[in-house]
């Protein structure tokens, strides 16, 4: 009776020595590529809902042992400030809107596009101001990284070569820019329609790169240039009580406006021709919890309502801002010497640099 004990031994041995032939493996059996048809439900029951979207055709697929490479459209990264794309747009496009201290548009895109070639070092074949269009010479996009492994391999980078279009709105205030791909070189590579918008887009994006770091840099120098806007009591130049400052007239009037909307303002209107703000003051809403965190609201000493600021230029190379209220009315010396102490105040608990 004790013979089976060797024998389920043996058998035990066996299953674990061919346990993987026991469990295979039937991802990629021909059954399981192919779509049957439907559950054929009996007249008395509910046939399930089928979502046709989803829905396949009854057939069977071959296999492929190969693995696909299948990457997605590449995206146009609009990181730079006041950058922007269209939706659905079938081209490597980007929007540009015109930042502050930007004077020509299409000349600083221009600039992005040339400082992006010298960096891959290469040049500009044909440059069409007119036309606003430039050629690129040969460059490579991707380069191959070399490891201490691969010392000898003479694999040749792809080389591509580009030809960007600039087209202005007629406010001159938005410009897209456009890459195409016009050549193509590699040892490696077949040049698909995935493959040349991928890169179109990245090509693109290196300017975009390039364009976000030229305006960082140039709003930076406008700023140390400019310096901060600091008030004092004094007159305008018709003798009303105002707040002046040393700064001139240009960068007054261009900072005040955001200045106002960091204490409470809404901007009602600008008018640059004649220098006057209009802008309606909110008393803000004081919480507890601003007082812990340390983001108390500042409070003005003036009524909530509608001010009109006017800006003017001082005959020495100084600038005024007189107040008025809604109705045109002069504010008081008093209330514009509490006013400018608030102001200076504001400058200085919240660091504000106009």
């Amino acid at each position: 009776m004790q013979y089976w004990i060797p024998k389920a031994f043996v058998v035990s041995a066996l299953v674990s020595l061919s346990g993987c032939s026991i469990f295979t493996n039937d991802a990629h059996n021909e059954r399981n590529y192919r779509t049957h048809e439907s559950v054929k439900v009996p007249e008395q029951l509910e046939t399930p809902a089928e979502d046709p979207v989803y829905k396949m055709d009854v057939a069977q697929y071959g296999t492929n042992p190969e693995a696909k490479n299948y990457r997605p459209p590449a995206q146009v990264l609009t990181i730079a400030q006041g950058s922007w794309v269209e939706e659905n747009d079938k081209q490597s496009r980007v929007y540009f809107d015109k930042n502050d201290y930007v004077d020509d548009l299409n000349e600083f895109i221009w600039r992005a596009v040339k400082d992006t070639l010298s960096a891959n070092n290469t040049q500009a074949l044909a440059f069409d101001e007119q036309k606003n269009t430039l050629t690129t010479d040969w460059y490579a996009l991707v380069i191959p990284e070399s490891n201490w492994w691969s010392w000898g391999d003479d694999t040749q980078p792809d080389l591509e070569r580009f030809k960007f279009f600039i087209e202005e709105k007629s406010h001159q205030r938005t410009a897209s820019l456009r890459a195409e791909l016009i050549d193509f070189q590699s040892e490696n590579n077949e040049l698909t329609d995935l493959l040349k918008q991928q890169l179109e887009v990245s090509a693109l994006n290196q300017v975009i790169r390039e364009y976000d770091f030229l305006y960082r840099q140039l709003e930076i120098n406008k700023r140390k240039a400019q310096g901060n806007i600091s008030f004092t009591m004094g007159f305008d130049s018709k003798g009303n009580a105002a707040l002046v400052t040393q700064q001139n007239y240009e960068n007054v009037f261009e900072r005040f406006s955001g200045f106002l909307e960091r204490l409470s303002f809404t901007i009602v209107e600008v008018k640059p021709d004649s220098g006057l703000i209009t802008a309606q003051y909110n008393k803000p809403q004081s919480s507890v919890w601003d007082s812990i965190w340390g983001d108390e609201a500042q409070q003005l000493p003036i009524e909530q309502g509608q001010y009109q600021i006017l800006v003017s230029e001082l005959p020495s190379n100084g600038t005024s801002l007189t107040w008025m209220d809604t109705k045109g009315e002069l504010l008081d010396p008093n209330t514009m010497s509490a006013l400018q102490q608030a102001l200076e105040d504001a400058l200085l608990k919240r660091n504000v640099k106009l």
